[in-house]
Formats: structure tokens, C-alpha cells, sequence
């Protein structure tokens, strides 16, 4: 008994402290903050708690003091220890699917923002090892090449378990530095057998290609920790289908237009087909092969290493930001001329946001563009895949077996199959956009 007092005493100081906190301005969340308090510690402290609970009442007598509930603090009860209010009321469940997020590019700008995306991936289910990592910084990187580096050379080599799911943090530059300095080999190996799903986009397509030419693994091209997470509203839509394509080992995406990559094109450009359908000449042609690439900037900056994938009838995959028509057309044009086009079955461009108009000729455009590569390759181009810099974007395995076949009206829809997936029933979708 003698053990317990100094708990209660601790108790009733904590509720002090805290009711001293609050009457300052701080509202429960910036409190949790301050006590160094997160949502995903929400469901150990819970059984702490419950066991202190469940003893007889006497048991922690001092001075005829009892404990209750109303003697801890308020904003601990309500905010994290009580698993049947505060996770019932938000909707929140016990975090089980094993998580580790990588920070491979830019630091992120906020640690407020960090916290939330943290808090939020908690909620949905996700029990993230190293939350810390959201803190390093060199110069303008997420830490040192070394600490970069780390977060997959220590799954390479064993001395962490690798989880079920690697998240990156954000993107923007600075994942290529870090290529030579992992074993992806050895560590694409240990993510099959894990069944490991690596997500992120954006500069991370770096990783995703190395994974897939040295490790012969698959990754998700999807929305990451802070740039998507930590919005103070995420959208919807993106988190959706981040879960749909988590969790569902036969994932189909349909696209009817071409408009986020040009409006000026057709959904499917063909040999002799301009139109808006192939269904106008000839039977329609359904391709299957391995889907790789990401952003283009990035993999055309991988062209002639030996961490650009090289896979016979593969489709293409690519998007991008900010690049004007010429930029675009000399990315395409590494590629082109590194010999990357040869024996793929077909290309597929997301979204190629920002643009913009060509300053000598506002003809000259992304479709002009597209148009010119059609006639280099003689490779089908598939147009408006709903993936890139954008908002409502769909997630989808890279690295995958990848159908693409046309539909009636006029698009064409991408089946996807042979890649890991979570169990639906361990997440809790709203979580990712819920304020917790």
C-alpha cells in the first residue's frame, strides 16, 4: 500500500498542474502537446489505467483519501486514457496495423502539423514505431544522408523488424542521395516476406524505383504523413481511396477523361486513332504488364543508373508538377534517348499540373507534347489517370501486374493485382481526417 500513495499524491498533482495549465489559455490539445501526450499512446495508457481502476478502493486509502475518477486529470481522462470515451467518442480505434514512417526527402516545416498527421494515423489504426524521425533536420533534409538512409538500411539489415506498412513523410528532393548507401536488394526481399507496403510519391518515386530494379518489390504511389495527413482539412476523397487501395487486392480505377493531363487530348492515343474512342475502329486492345515510374522528374533523372527499372513489356507510369511544355518534352526526351521506351507495352500519364502557356507559342502545349512522344514510340498513351499533385487522387500499386483495357465510354480502366495488402477490419478510414 505503501507503494500506491506516492501515485495518488502524483495524481492530484498532475490534476492541479493541468487545471493550472488550462485556466493560462491552452485548450486539452495543445496541453497533450506539452505533456508530451500523443493520440497513439491513447490505448497503452488505457490498460495502465483500467487496472489501477479495477482494484478495491481501499487499497488506495491515505489519510482517508480514495481515489475516483474525478481525482485524475480532466484532460487526460477525456483526451487519452479512458479507451471507452475518448476512442468512442471520436470514433478512434486501438492502433494494431505495424507502422514506420521514412522521412527520404524534405524536412517538414511544422512540428504542429507532423503531430496531427501522427494523431490522425493513430485513430485509423495505424501504431507508428518511430514517431520521432519527424524531428531531424540538415540543412534542408529530414537529417543527415546517414540518418535517411537509416530508416530503410536498418530493415535491410534485421536490426528492425519490418512492419506491415512505411509510410514517407513528405517528398520535395533529396531521396536520390541516399540510393547507394541502402542494400535494396537484401531489403525488397524482407518486404515480400513481410508483406511490407512502402507509400509515398513525389520525390520518394526515387525509392519506389530502386525498390523495384535492385529489391524486385512493389510499393503505392500514395499520399504521405505531412503533405496529406496534416492538412488541417484532408481530403476525403484521397484518404478513401488510400484505404481502398490498402486493403483490396484486386483495386480497378476507371478514367473517362484526359483532362488532368491535357483537355486537349484523348483519353486513348493509338496509331491511326485520334478519337475520343477506340471503339470506333477495330477491337479494343486490353494490355497487361508490370506498371512502374512516378514522377517524372525523378525518373528521368534515374535514366542510365542502375536504379531506373528495366522490365520487358512494362507500362509506364507518370506525372508531375510546375514543369512547363519544353521541360516535360526534354524529361521525356532522356528517357527516349537512354533507350527507356523500348519494350514497354504502353505509357500512362497522371495529372501535369501547372503548366502553364509556352511564352513563344501558347500551341506549344502538354498535348502538343504528348502528341510528339506518341510519335517517337508508337506506344499507346494512356491519359488522366487521377494521380499526381492533385486533389482526389487514387491510390495504386506500382510494381504490380497492371490490366489496362478500354471501356464503352471512351476511357479505358486500370486493374491491379499481385501486391500486399492490409485487412479492412484493422482501419478505421475517417481517422484520417478527423480532428483528434
Amino acid at each position: 500500500m505503501g507503494s500506491k500513495a506516492p501515485f495518488i499524491q502524483q495524481t492530484i498533482n498532475m490534476q492541479s498542474k493541468t487545471e493550472a495549465t488550462l485556466s493560462t489559455g491552452l485548450n486539452r490539445r495543445q496541453f497533450l502537446r506539452r505533456i508530451g501526450v500523443s493520440a497513439g499512446t491513447a490505448a497503452l495508457a488505457a490498460q495502465g489505467i483500467s487496472q489501477v481502476f479495477a482494484a478495491s478502493p481501499s487499497d488506495y486509502s491515505d489519510n482517508n483519501l480514495q481515489v475516483t475518477k474525478d481525482d485524475l486529470p480532466t484532460a487526460l481522462l477525456d483526451e487519452q486514457f479512458s479507451a471507452q470515451t475518448a476512442l468512442a467518442q471520436t470514433g478512434c480505434i486501438t492502433p494494431t496495423i505495424e507502422t514506420r514512417i521514412f522521412a527520404s526527402s524534405n524536412v517538414g516545416g511544422s512540428g504542429e502539423r507532423n503531430q496531427l498527421a501522427l494523431d490522425r494515423l493513430a485513430c485509423a489504426g495505424f501504431k507508428v514505431d518511430n514517431p520521432l524521425i519527424t524531428n531531424r533536420q540538415y540543412l534542408r533534409f529530414a537529417g543527415t544522408d546517414s540518418q535517411r538512409a537509416s530508416d530503410f538500411q536498418n530493415l535491410a539489415t534485421g536490426a528492425i523488424a519490418a512492419p506491415k506498412l512505411l509510410l514517407g513523410v513528405r517528398g520535395g528532393y533529396g531521396a536520390m542521395r541516399i540510393l547507394p548507401m541502402v542494400d535494396w536488394t537484401t531489403l525488397g526481399r524482407i518486404m515480400a516476406e513481410r508483406g511490407t507496403i512502402l507509400a509515398g510519391f513525389s520525390d520518394v518515386t526515387a525509392i519506389q524505383c530502386a525498390l523495384l530494379a535492385k529489391g524486385d518489390m512493389s510499393s503505392l504511389a500514395a499520399p504521405m504523413l505531412y503533405s496529406e495527413f496534416g492538412k488541417t482539412k484532408p481530403d476525403r476523397v484521397t484518404c478513401q481511396q488510400f484505404a481502398e487501395a490498402l486493403c483490396n487486392p484486386n483495386l480497378t480505377i476507371n478514367i473517362q477523361d484526359a483532362s488532368l493531363t491535357s483537355p486537349n487530348l484523348p483519353s486513348i492515343l493509338t496509331t491511326n486513332i485520334l478519337t475520343t474512342s477506340i471503339l470506333t475502329k477495330g477491337q479494343p486492345t486490353t494490355l497487361t504488364g508490370t506498371i512502374w515510374g512516378g514522377n517524372l522528374s525523378v525518373v528521368s533523372a534515374l535514366a542510365g543508373s542502375e536504379y531506373l527499372p528495366r522490365i520487358d513489356g512494362g507500362i509506364v507510369f507518370l506525372e508531375d508538377v510546375g514543369e512547363q511544355a519544353y521541360r516535360i518534352e526534354r524529361m521525356l526526351y532522356d528517357l527516349y534517348l537512354a533507350g527507356v521506351f523500348k519494350g514497354q507495352q504502353a505509357i500512362v500519364f497522371g495529372a501535369l499540373s501547372g503548366a502553364g502557356e509556352d511564352s513563344y507559342d501558347k500551341r506549344y502545349d502538354v498535348a502538343t507534347v504528348i502528341r510528339q512522344l506518341h510519335e517517337l514510340t508508337g506506344l499507346p498513351i494512356y491519359s488522366g489517370m487521377r494521380f499526381g499533385h492533385i486533389g482526389e487522387k487514387h491510390s495504386f500499386p506500382l510494381g504490380s501486374t497492371c490490366q489496362i483495357s478500354p471501356n464503352t465510354s471512351g476511357g479505358y480502366q486500370l486493374s491491379f493485382t499481385d501486391y500486399p495488402t492490409i485487412k479492412a477490419d484493422a482501419m478505421h478510414v475517417e481517422g484520417l481526417w478527423q480532428n483528434v
